[in-house]
């Protein structure tokens, strides 16, 4: 993992009056013209220059070819999980940089390389000299790799569910919950095949977390009502991850299988796939620097 060790006085000289891109995305609640305003002067206040700005779905991703010939070599992006996944490995082999800002609702890659700290907080750092180049841990697929996680099984279909949460439609909400609970009671689970472990019945939901040497797995539940109780809370906190759940272990591979065959539900960084009866997942390196001003975890 690359970590160059440059002084904060250098760091902060080399920054200062820097041209940046940035990527945004207006269809994101925590996008809109008040924060995008105050997004501006924090990049002004730290040193930085906006040289072009990028509506996500409007603009697409920056292409690393247009990055150099515009002798860009840092990208920032407050946007959500997925969108963040599709802009930083859309730029796996460039040589320069990614400042991953909190835009979304969950804000996962954000919190790992920034901690608690709000956009404007990893703006200053970043002008100040106090970030570093950083390579984390991903979980990786052959449908994608996962900056902040992989959610395998049959509960994924509760993503539905916060998605409706999130754009406020009641009546998406009840529908979605209703096929949500449908799915992960009458779905066939997902079992820790290699290495074998957790309940032999499965789990409705199998999250894969990248740490620092080793993929965190954490198998979820919902048998009762008291369970489904506790998932709606977990809903309600805008978490669906603090649901009922048992801790299974760190593995440097993993494979799970459907526990009665048929097709996996996958979200990779809260994106929809859908996976094949059986699949594998390795601890790989991030293939472009990010920017860091925080302890990654």
């Amino acid at each position: 993992m690359r970590e160059p060790r440059l002084c904060a006085r250098f760091y902060r000289d080399m920054l200062s009056g820097r041209t940046i891109w940035l990527v945004t995305n207006p269809a994101s609640g925590s996008n809109d013209e008040a924060a995008l305003s105050a997004l501006d002067q924090a990049f002004q206040n730290a040193g930085f220059r906006i040289g072009r700005k990028l509506a996500f779905h409007q603009d697409g991703p920056p292409e690393p070819e247009d990055l150099r010939a515009a002798g860009i070599d840092l990208v920032a992006v407050f946007t959500g999980d997925g969108t963040i996944n599709a802009v930083v490995t859309g730029l796996y082999g460039w040589d320069g940089a990614v400042l991953v800002l909190p835009g979304g609702t969950m804000n996962l890659l954000a919190g790992r390389l920034h901690g608690d700290a709000d956009a404007a907080e990893i703006i200053a750092r970043a002008g100040a000299g106090k970030a570093r180049r950083r390579r984390p841990q991903i979980v990786r697929s052959r449908w994608g790799d996962g900056l902040t996680g992989i959610l395998a099984g049959p509960g994924t279909s509760w993503n539905d569910v916060r998605e409706a949460m999130r754009e406020a439609d009641v009546l998406g909400l009840v529908s979605s919950a209703a096929e949500a609970i449908g799915e992960s009671t009458g779905s066939p689970k997902v079992v820790c095949r290699d290495p074998a472990c957790g309940r032999s019945e499965g789990y409705s939901l199998i999250m894969v977390t990248p740490e620092d040497d080793a993929l965190e797995v954490d198998g979820y539940y919902a048998e009762s009502f008291a369970d489904y109780a506790k998932q709606g809370i977990a809903l309600l906190r805008r978490n669906f991850r603090d649901g009922p759940h048992e801790w299974l272990g760190r593995h440097p591979t993993l494979r799970l299988a459907c526990a009665e065959g048929g097709p996996m539900g996958l979200l990779i960084d809260g994106e929809p796939r859908e996976g094949a009866a059986m699949e594998s997942f390795t601890l790989a390196p991030c293939e472009v620097d990010l920017l860091a001003t925080a302890d990654v975890r």
